[in-house]
């Protein structure tokens, strides 16, 4: 978890530097790091899925090795083409890497202990998040942009090392009818993937005519799928269940969060640098807040949802993220720096807690021989919240800024735009919410039966 996660914070910083390197537009770099994202996004249930089939233990040693191995790769490319290449077949890697390590939690430890383990994967994930830009400023200072890629060998072998010699071998089971992969599911999801996150990234925010058209065809694309499924004979996603309603719910909470999340990544930096007119230095010292709080918070986290209930405290974790965003998005530009790392700590604490919660509650009640297909569907949730995020939180950023621009100077138009954005923040969080008390209603509804 934390090899994955730091492979995608870590690239971020060496875009200006590739610029240079590779003599390219920096639209051109950008594709290091979004062809990393897009092919975690378009693979990751299925690796899932197919962890399921063949093992998952032995797949996922396969994953380390091959992010291992395209990790050297990106370091020796010789054109940018070859690295955005070697950094897609990295990104197969780490959705291996992403999706099975909270599937493996199942079978690791027990079931009374599910919610501490989700909270470690957590805490990794927040510490590569945070770890990513420190450390790749540092290769590059002292090195160059190649050691930002070399760096993830020694982890890669350590982590393959350490799956060998802790994680439980197979259980060898009987074969049943589902045991061949469905390959047509599986590329028409990848290809509906695809053309949703480029809906979403490309045009920097602007949505034109190639914007609407990959996005028609991301809604034609799940009509095929959902055809294709019903008449495969193994399906990559068997659709009864997602006539679950709580595992409806807990997606759609997942990418709710997730597109609120992006929003402290999107509108921060912009807030800090030209809102409260903070250095480059401040404003990265200002964003670590938010990680180093995640990671501090995932594995207490974890403890208490053990002890409390992962429902419950599901909705303590949105009730607190729901407060951060309101705090934000009515922040006076008097309280500087501590008025915006205050609500920044609450919802980043509060959003530690709701993952470990949503994602205790989800994988605590899946059968075995789903835990892969269904760990890669809240993945790929929080994926497309993010992506959606990126786009449609900083468009309402950006709008609500050249909107006030004329009428005020540029530095009270971005914090009016940051207010607004926390609005709509706070507005998509109340949704998550309802989803998650009708959930409990339903699981109070259902105990009285029982």
């Amino acid at each position: 978890m934390l090899l994955s996660s730091l492979g995608t914070s870590s690239a971020n910083v060496s875009l200006p530097t590739l610029v240079q390197a590779f003599s390219a537009s920096f639209q051109e770099v950008q594709w290091v790091v979004i062809a990393y994202l897009l092919t975690i996004t378009t693979l990751i249930v299925s690796v899932g899925r197919l962890g399921d089939m063949i093992g998952r233990r032995r797949l996922l040693l396969a994953g380390i090795l091959l992010f291992t191995g395209t990790s050297a790769l990106c370091a020796i490319a010789p054109t940018l083409w070859v690295l955005i290449a070697a950094r897609a077949a990295q990104g197969v890697g780490a959705a291996v890497m992403m999706a099975l390590t909270v599937a493996l939690v199942g079978e690791a430890v027990p079931k009374t202990k599910t919610g501490s383990a989700m909270g470690l994967l957590g805490t990794m994930s927040a510490i590569g998040t945070a770890l990513g830009p420190s450390l790749g400023g540092i290769l590059l200072a002292e090195l160059d942009w190649r050691a930002i890629f070399l760096v993830n060998i020694p982890l890669g072998i350590l982590a393959f090392l350490l799956v060998h010699a802790a994680l439980p071998a197979e259980r060898r089971e009987a074969k049943t009818e589902r045991s061949s992969f469905d390959a047509l599911g599986t590329l028409l999801l990848a290809l509906t993937l695809a053309a949703y996150a480029l809906a979403m990234t490309m045009g920097r925010g602007s949505f034109g005519p190639i914007n609407v058209a990959l996005l028609m065809a991301a809604v034609f694309g799940v009509g095929l799928f959902a055809v294709a499924e019903k008449r495969a004979a193994s399906p990559l996603i068997q659709l009864a269940t997602l006539r679950d309603p709580a595992l409806r719910g807990s997606l759609a909470m997942s990418a709710l969060v997730s597109t609120v999340m992006m929003a402290t990544l999107v509108v921060g930096p912009f807030y800090l640098s030209q809102g409260l007119g903070l250095d480059d230095a401040f404003v990265g010292l200002a964003m670590t807040a938010g990680p180093l709080v995640a990671a501090l918070a995932g594995v207490p986290a974890g403890r208490v949802v053990d002890r409390l209930g992962a429902l419950r405290m599901t909705i303590l974790g949105l009730i607190g993220i729901g407060a951060g965003s309101i705090a934000l998005s009515m922040l006076p530009a008097r309280f500087s720096i501590p008025g915006y790392i205050a609500p920044i700590v609450v919802i980043t604490a509060s959003y530690a807690l709701f993952q470990v919660a949503n994602n205790t509650a989800v994988m605590a009640e899946i059968r075995p021989d789903q835990r892969g297909v269904i760990s890669g569907m809240l993945s790929l949730s929080r994926n497309l919240g993010l992506i959606t995020g990126a786009s449609v939180m900083g468009s309402v950023f950006a709008f609500a800024s050249a909107a006030t621009t004329s009428m005020t100077g540029h530095a009270e138009a971005v914090i009016i735009g940051m207010r607004s954005t926390f609005a709509v923040a706070a507005i998509l969080v109340v949704v998550a919410l309802g989803v998650a008390v009708g959930a409990c209603c339903r699981a109070r509804r259902n105990q009285a039966r029982a």
